[in-house]
């Protein structure tokens, strides 16, 4: 349960995010509580949109709003991407994926024209992997092996499970390795040398992507980060 001043800021990055969306857009819409408080706002207004839901969760939250949805099929191109962040820095460099959904979500990001994160200043840190892990999506045959030529560009790599007690499994059937990322690392040369070990499909380094970031701030005021 999040607590008033967490739940001020989710609903202050939301509504800024709102203003965002003009009629007629085609928006992509990614994961995370600020992202589903914006559908629930995007539902009141009396305006047909359409968008590409990088989540099941998302997607349904869309179709409860009367949100048209569509698939990328090659001929769309998306205007805004609006999704959150597990972590952001004063770069727009972000962690995304502690949901799960890293790989559809930077796919939909990277059929948009602009990207802009929907989060809070909690989010906020001065390096990458400060407070949370880096997920790294591997295919589920020999993911032991993948881990272990992982190990060379990170500290640890363990792999999600379920509450349950089972492996955790994405939308599209792949494992997730959580990983810690060493101190001092180069996060833009570590981006690249994890999409080069066989059995990674992709990882929740999101760089150079965000033109801007709406955090919400505990008093219900908005921190705006951009890029120019």
């Amino acid at each position: 349960m999040p607590s008033e001043e967490q739940a001020k800021a989710r609903e202050a990055a939301a509504a800024a995010a709102a203003e965002l969306v003009e009629p007629g857009m085609t928006i992509g819409l990614g994961s995370g509580r600020a992202v589903w408080r914006l559908v629930e706002l995007l539902a009141r207004r009396e305006q047909a949109l359409r968008a590409v839901a990088a989540s099941e969760r998302t997607a349904a939250a869309a179709r409860d709003a009367g949100i048209e949805l569509l698939e990328l099929d090659g001929s769309l191109e998306l205007d805004l991407a609006l999704d959150g962040a597990d972590e952001v820095d004063r770069g727009l460099r972000l962690i995304k994926g502690g949901g799960g959904a890293l790989l559809r979500e930077k796919i939909v990001i990277s059929a948009a024209r602009r990207f802009v994160v929907v989060a809070e200043t909690a989010k906020l840190v001065d390096r990458l992997g400060q407070r949370c892990r880096l997920p790294v999506e591997v295919v589920s045959f020999a993911w032991r092996d993948t881990r272990r030529r992982l190990l060379p560009l990170l500290a640890d790599a363990e792999l999600r499970h379920r509450d349950d007690g089972e492996p955790y499994s994405t939308d599209e059937g792949h494992l997730i390795l959580d990983c810690a990322i060493p101190d001092d690392a180069d996060v833009d040369l570590l981006a690249r040398s994890l999409k080069t070990v066989t059995g990674v499909v992709e990882h929740g380094l999101f760089l150079g992507m965000a033109e801007r970031a709406l955090l919400g701030t505990p008093d219900g005021g908005v921190e705006l980060l951009a890029r120019y």
